[in-house]
């Protein structure tokens, strides 16, 4: 039986039961209310037999009354609870859905730009960062140097970071590999170019090639979820060879151009 099933039949089962319970409080009235008046005939001689026979009946109602009641909110907790469940199994394919679709658009083109381009839509519209920076390594130099950025207006100088690998916490994260966060609610602090909310590092299996520096998310985000570490595994893994293999195939382009323009020009003599 399918969930959305589930859930039509807790819900018939509680709109039953409510009626069940509202006929029988109806029921237990008028009888209480027969019994009152036999009970003031004292005169005629087979009241009491009636008036004995309507208290069993009142007696009877008022447990059923009551057993319906506890199944009523039996019924009541289980609907709840299966709606709280019904909501997280949502957003869980709604997740993952996201990170479907993320992990497509990231294999989607070998352009350099259109792949920085659609590791900051993600940063921005799944993860809800305002203002971030995506590093890349200069592995001749070992300096990470920022290639793009959003939100400079709220973090001063992210649109021109430079550092050296293993110097400060994005140095170190990208030397170590290992990703970088803090909880201000828990350790507090102001956050500064060299003290993110997060920095994720690029790898290519161990391999550091870049890192996303976040600095601050937006208004309507209050802290970082189950489904964003997700994100960061994801852009750690996913956004790390997209931007590598695309890097390669404009170097190559622009080798091959150069090779084909340098043919041309011997031709042409």
């Amino acid at each position: 039986m399918s969930e959305e099933s589930k859930a039509e039949k807790f819900l018939e089962l509680f709109s039953k039961g409510k009626e069940f319970t509202e006929e029988l409080l109806k029921e237990n009235q008028r009888l209480r209310y027969r019994l009152a008046a036999l009970e003031t005939e004292s005169s005629v001689g087979s009241s009491r037999d009636e008036v004995d026979r309507l208290r069993a009946e009142v007696q009877q109602l008022a447990e059923e009354n009551r057993h319906m009641a506890q199944r009523f909110r039996e019924v009541e907790e289980e609907n709840k609870d299966f709606a709280s469940r019904y909501i997280e199994i949502e957003e869980q394919n709604n997740n993952l859905a996201n990170l479907y679709v993320a992990s497509y658009q990231l294999h989607s083109t070998l352009d350099f730009k259109e792949v920085v381009q659609i590791v900051q839509e993600i940063i921005i519209n799944l993860v809800g960062a305002e203002s971030f920076a995506i590093l890349l390594l200069d592995e001749k130099t070992n300096e990470l140097k920022t290639i793009a950025s959003e939100g400079g207006d709220v973090m001063p100088g992210v649109e021109s970071i430079s550092t050296r690998l293993g110097e400060g916490v994005l140095g170190q994260v990208a030397r170590t590999g290992e990703s970088y966060y803090i909880n201000q609610d828990v350790e507090g602090g102001r956050v500064t170019i060299e003290k993110p909310l997060a920095a994720v590092p690029l790898k290519i299996k161990e391999h550091v090639i870049g890192l996303i520096v976040i600095y601050k998310l937006l208004q309507q985000k209050d802290a970082f979820t189950a489904v964003d570490y997700e994100l960061f595994s994801l852009l750690a893994a996913h956004a790390a060879t997209a931007i590598f293999s695309s890097k390669l195939y404009s170097q190559s382009e622009r080798k091959l151009n150069t090779i084909q323009s340098f043919l041309d020009l011997l031709t042409t003599n």
